[in-house]
């Protein structure tokens, strides 16, 4: 348990060693290895034409998960922040009175439906507290690769989800990791790590023959196989959610941070290798990378 801890506290606040050696996959060049997704958020706000060209969107539609209908592309900018690498992040920032009609949660999803099996890392700033306003919230901070509609036949989805001060009925803080067969009605396994998660923290799932692995800063969490493991290509989503209202109040906002995604289709690459092709497009100037083929 010490190493744990150490793990999710003073070992968590650092991007990786700069001066490591890329991994053998990596490419320091603007059009990237094959097969590889790399984007460091380097966009001016939801409205950047860049954003949607390197298929991305902000939600603004109805539906859950959490607040019905209640998606806005307010919560979503592009922000300078000293401790992030590369100096950039996006910001989602959920906010809430209590009420539905005073409640605004946020998601960047992607759009390429092209992601399918390989590994799949983000750096993600998890918070335990609102950024301003009252504690309290059944608030949900989430990186999760997912099938573009959860009707599909070949459904697939592979969540991390943070839960500081818990919901559904069940204490905080908490980190779950989830693979999924079925949405509706739902089936799916999942692991939970009972643990203070605030800060910076390195996320990877990794989905090969036939088993997903989740790890959290280079330390597994857990595994699934069987049925549950993709089945169909999907999108990667950042998510800041509200699992319930509990009244009228002060507003308040909670405050996640992205400071970059990576993908790498086909291939199992371990945390360490992870940070080392993020090391090398950082060092060559590289902000996003996309030649992964397209669905």
């Amino acid at each position: 348990m010490p190493a744990l801890l150490c793990l999710l506290a003073a070992c968590s606040g650092g991007p990786g060693n700069d001066d490591a050696a890329p991994a053998p996959s990596a490419s320091p060049t603007q059009s990237g290895p094959p097969g590889t997704l790399f984007d460091s958020f380097h966009y001016s706000g939801p409205d950047d034409p860049a954003l949607a060209a390197h298929g991305w969107e902000v939600r603004t539609g109805a539906g859950g998960p959490g607040i019905q209908d209640s998606w806005s592309a307010a919560g979503a900018g592009f922000l300078s922040h000293a401790t992030a690498q590369g100096g950039k992040v996006l910001r989602l920032q959920a906010s809430t009175d209590g009420t539905k009609q005073g409640t605004r949660q946020v998601e960047v999803q992607g759009t390429g439906k092209n992601l399918f099996t390989g590994t799949f890392a983000a750096r993600v700033h998890f918070s335990d507290k609102p950024a301003t306003g009252r504690n309290g919230d059944h608030v949900v901070q989430a990186f999760f690769p997912i099938s573009p509609s959860d009707s599909s036949a070949d459904y697939s989805e592979l969540d991390f989800e943070y839960l500081p001060n818990g919901g559904w009925g069940t204490a905080g803080p908490r980190l779950d990791t989830v693979s999924w067969y079925r949405a509706d009605p739902p089936d799916r396994v999942n692991h939970t790590l009972k643990q203070h998660a605030e800060g910076w923290h390195v996320l990877v799932v990794t989905a090969m023959n036939g088993t997903v692995t989740y790890s959290l800063d280079g330390k597994e969490l857990f595994t699934s196989s069987g049925k549950y493991v993709p089945r169909e290509k999907m999108d990667v989503h950042f998510s800041n959610w509200f699992v319930d209202t509990p009244g009228s109040g002060a507003a308040r906002t909670w405050d996640m941070k992205v400071n970059w995604v990576y993908y790498k289709a086909g291939e199992v690459v371990s945390p360490a290798d992870v940070q080392k092709a993020v090391d090398a497009f950082y060092s060559a100037g590289t902000t996003y990378v996309d030649t992964v083929p397209k669905a």
